[in-house]
């Protein structure tokens, strides 16, 4: 069974934070799942799937603001329900998005590294609402059963606090939440550590 993680994001500077994170945390990531929007088919996309490695397999999903269920939707949901892939965990990232899609979450993570039960914005700053997060591409997460969903703002960016320069933390930090829960990580990604 591969496990997979999806990222509601698919713009260039998630898949270069992506593919830096990936790298340290010993996980994969499927870069054919870039774009703005999401293109790749998704027989394609669980093709290239079931040929990675049997670590941890990073998937950007990006629906670019459509209102309707958009190709990253259909994708996810495609993934969620293969008998072939096991979904451990999403990140829902923060958008100023048209639609004003949004979805519940486990914890969210502000821009400066601090877990919250708290929504964050596209900034990485904390909202009024507990347990939700707004953003593209998220809504279908809900009907999705993931077990663990965390909320962030707009990878790579937040003021810079999530700049590949810098290593991306808040980002590192999420997928290591992820992670942990999952039993592949024993060591605790805290505030110190961004």
């Amino acid at each position: 069974m591969h496990q997979v993680i999806f990222v509601t994001d698919g713009d260039l500077a998630t898949k270069k934070v992506l593919e830096l994170v990936a790298s340290e945390l010993d996980c994969r990531v499927i870069s054919a799942s870039y774009g703005n929007p999401s293109t790749i088919d998704k027989e394609e996309l669980a093709a290239c799937i079931l040929r990675a490695p049997h670590v941890p397999i990073l998937i950007m999903f990006d629906d670019c603001g459509i209102r309707e269920k958009g190709p990253g939707e259909e994708a996810m949901t495609f993934l969620a329900h293969h008998n072939e892939i096991n979904v451990i965990g999403a990140v829902a990232v923060a958008s100023q998005t048209h639609a004003r899609e949004w979805t519940h979450v486990d914890l969210c993570i502000d821009r400066f590294g601090e877990r919250t039960a708290y929504g964050v914005d596209k900034e990485g700053l904390q909202e009024l609402e507990i347990g939700r997060i707004n953003g593209d591409t998220v809504s279908i997460l809900d009907e999705l059963n993931i077990p663990f969903v965390v909320g962030i703002g707009d990878i790579g960016k937040m003021a810079r606090f999530d700049d590949v320069k810098r290593g991306a933390p808040i980002t590192k930090k999420a997928i290591a939440s992820i992670l942990e829960r999952s039993g592949y990580l024993e060591r605790s990604f805290e505030t110190d550590d961004i």
